[in-house]
């Protein structure tokens, strides 16, 4: 599936339908009378957060959204049907922005939260309605309200609790699918990573996602590279992990590289440079113990708070790293460790202790 994080769409709810002009003519009846009923309420526009969907692909193909239109009135005092409403079903992290982008008019956060985006119009008074003692033919109706049109942008911020951030060719495709289901693409050249990637981790009975963008070179902000575009999607992160390629480039050491990266979430906004992260030192399997603690404290000097020294190829140090990581997570521990749990405690109390949900 083709990932897309950004779509323009085109919204209208349905009219509402018009009132009907209508008499009653019965046989053997005295006395007619306006009969007409009223018209139908147009179907609204609802937005919901659904499971199982990481990208706005389908949004590309379809573009135009319409809800049906109210039914009509019709005489014996008939009122047309209700339209139903025309549920989108979007991402959960998805953003609805208003045409210029400048506004943010829905936020989904919660699989299953719904909103009524634009609501259908009114159904129209038939004639029946405006009957009184003194006005007892009427031939007045409503012709229904019209629908709410916008043309809005969708933005998908993918939700993860930890983002994995740095230079191309640091390893971060190696280090996700290592520690994660994730099948990231691996190539020994840059941009190997085109798209963000999202990975399932389980460390010592936990569970997190962990994002992995593409890699950010100097002048991201301004557009090289890359840019900057996916960097949304690591916002709503915990935390970050920097990974930092230990045996450095043609033009930047490991501290230099630390510093590109860092300047650019910092040009980014969004509260990125303030973000709790932490810095990884990959490829450890390619430099020896004297060159990883020169690497160590050039940054910390740098200004990293702690530094660890990983290997995505062999798997060393990661334990470590998943260890710094889960103090920044809240403790959401699987179905499967605290069921085991209870085993444990009720067998231990001989299965008479007190019930308690851990």
């Amino acid at each position: 599936m083709h990932f897309l994080d950004q779509a323009k769409i085109y919204l209208k709810s349905g009219g509402g339908g018009p009132g009907a002009v209508s008499f009653r003519r019965e046989m053997y009846v005295e006395y007619g009378g306006p009969d007409g009923g009223n018209g139908g309420r147009g179907g609204d526009i609802v937005f919901e957060a659904v499971p199982g969907l990481n990208t706005l692909i389908d949004f590309r193909y379809t573009q135009h959204f319409k809800a049906p239109r109210g039914g009509h009135g019709m005489g014996k005092d008939r009122t047309g049907a209700s339209a139903k409403p025309l549920v989108i079903k979007v991402p959960v992290g998805t953003q609805i922005l208003s045409d210029d982008k400048e506004e943010v008019l829905a936020d989904f956060t919660e699989v299953g939260q719904r909103i009524v985006f634009l609501e259908g119009g009114m159904g129209g008074r038939g004639n029946a309605s405006y009957k009184t003692s003194t006005n007892r033919a009427p031939r007045q109706h409503q012709p229904g309200l019209p629908g709410e049109e916008l043309w809005v942008w969708l933005r998908l911020k993918l939700l993860a609790d930890v983002g994995l951030v740095g230079l191309p060719n640091a390893g971060k495709s190696t280090f996700i699918n290592a520690v994660s289901n994730a099948q990231a693409k691996v190539g020994d050249y840059a941009f190997t990573t085109l798209v963000p990637k999202l990975g399932v981790v389980r460390h010592k009975g936990r569970e997190f996602v962990l994002a992995d963008i593409p890699g950010l070179i100097e002048g991201a902000a301004e557009g090289a590279g890359i840019g900057d575009r996916f960097l949304g999607h690591i916002e709503r992160c915990r935390v970050l992990i920097h990974l930092v390629d230990i045996t450095g480039t043609e033009d930047a050491d490991p501290a230099e590289a630390m510093r590109v990266v860092e300047e650019e979430l910092a040009a980014y906004g969004a509260d990125l440079e303030h973000k709790p992260r932490l810095v990884a030192l990959n490829k450890l399997d390619l430099a020896d113990a004297e060159l990883v603690e020169g690497f160590r404290e050039e940054l910390l000097a740098a200004g990293a708070d702690k530094v660890f020294a990983v290997s995505g190829a062999t798997g060393a140090g990661i334990p470590e790293l998943l260890d710094a990581v889960l103090a920044y997570l809240p403790d959401r521990t699987s179905t499967e460790t605290k069921a085991a749990a209870v085993e444990d405690v009720d067998e231990k109390d001989g299965g008479a202790g007190e019930w308690s949900p851990l």
